[in-house]
């Protein structure tokens, strides 16, 4: 009996200490965050928009590469999205394997074709590639075949932590770059070598591009856009999006981990019982870019996760021909658990009400959270 109620004491010692380890860390975490976005010299961009220009003479060919386990969904769904409502290049979505590529933190998509497919019939490589964030950083069969791409003449994007992926090819060795604010340090402990360039959403040198989080891919790829298809058509396409700025200027001071990030993430998941999942109906002819949008907000919440559902198992056609995987077969939803993709509005609004929605049910640390994690320079994020 005593050295029951000995082990029991150390238990509850054990978690004593832990806990106020827990408190002393997140003390030494700042309370908040305060930076402004320095301007970007006009030289600057046109460098990178004359860089990013492609052969002259012919249609570029732009591939989106994936892991079938798990590929982060905005950074593989929106790229493809605002490139193909462009139309300015063959954008072809790739996977290493045959099958669905399943993305996180939600949707499932049908990948247009495997890596061995594309190089059969691309021997000449890709003019662009965008990589976004993977669940693996050193797949073998991805930095293999970025590196063939790049020795190719490839130009290399690395979307948010995707940068990690093409760090880990090599690819960034000696050169400047940025990435996602929380993987910025795994990034240079792997790649010591790289010059971080901070208050930049995208960096571009030699081959190479890299941008901050997850919604940097849509700066990016108007950028991407001017550069291939000119000013006209990367504005039309801009107020299709709902974008009226897509430069290089950023904040990078703004985003960190703060001490209300940090409680907000430990008090929403230790919240295990209290988990809400919603439902996104899947429509054909929908919004893809607004669609990854709200998927991915509703997933980053730790307190919730969304499901997409449609009346067949068959894939559900998008509005520029990308083809989703329902997760679940039903015709509806509970209504109180469903909730809209805005495919009416314009993405970067479906966006910004989908937060407000999240800031309805979860209150506006959880909302900080998810704009934190999706590096969306929100007005009131420091707060």
């Amino acid at each position: 009996m005593r050295k029951r109620v000995v082990a029991a004491w150390g238990v509850v010692g054990v978690v004593i200490l832990a806990a106020g380890g827990l408190g002393i860390w997140l003390a030494m975490l700042p309370p908040g965050t305060a930076a402004s976005a320095p301007p970007v010299p006009a030289s600057e961009t046109a460098a990178m928009l004359e860089a990013l220009q492609p052969p002259a003479g012919q249609r570029p060919v732009v591939a989106v590469i994936g892991l079938n386990d798990a590929t982060e969904t905005t950074d593989y769904l929106m790229p493809t999205g605002i490139l193909r409502r462009a139309d300015i290049a063959d954008v072809i979505m790739l996977a290493t394997e045959p099958g669905p590529v399943q993305l996180y933190p939600a949707l499932k998509v049908e990948p247009d074709a495997t890596i061995a497919e594309f190089d059969a019939s691309h021997p000449q490589g890709a003019d662009y590639v965008i990589v976004p964030a993977m669940s693996r950083d050193d797949d073998p069969t991805v930095l293999a075949w970025l590196q063939q791409q790049a020795d190719k003449g490839a130009i290399v994007v690395g979307v948010c932590a995707g940068a990690k992926v093409v760090g880990a090819a090599g690819l960034l060795d000696g050169k400047r770059a940025t990435t996602h604010w929380f993987y910025l340090r795994d990034l240079l402990r792997r790649s010591p070598t790289i010059d971080y360039v901070p208050d930049r959403r995208m960096v571009m040198d030699g081959n190479v591009v890299t941008t901050t989080g997850i919604t940097a891919s849509m700066p990016m790829m108007l950028t991407l856009v001017e550069a291939i298809g000119g000013r006209e058509r990367a504005e039309a396409v801009a107020r299709d999006l709902g974008v009226d700025y897509w430069g290089a200027q950023h904040a990078s001071g703004a985003f960190t981990f703060t001490r209300p990030f940090a409680t907000t993430v430990l008090a929403n998941t230790m919240a295990f019982w209290n988990r809400d999942e919603f439902g996104i109906s899947l429509k054909p002819d929908m919004d893809e870019v607004s669609l990854a949008l709200v998927a991915d907000a509703w997933s980053r919440t730790y307190r919730s996760r969304s499901v997409s559902f449609a009346a067949s198992d068959a894939a559900v056609v998008t509005k520029n021909g990308l083809r989703i995987l329902p997760d679940r077969i039903m015709q509806d939803w509970p209504k109180a658990n469903s909730v809209a993709d805005f495919s009416e509005q314009h993405p970067v609004t479906a966006l910004d009400q989908t937060l407000q929605a999240i800031n309805a049910r979860y209150g506006e640390s959880t909302t900080n959270v998810v704009a934190m994690q999706l590096e969306y320079p929100r007005s009131n994020l420091a707060q």
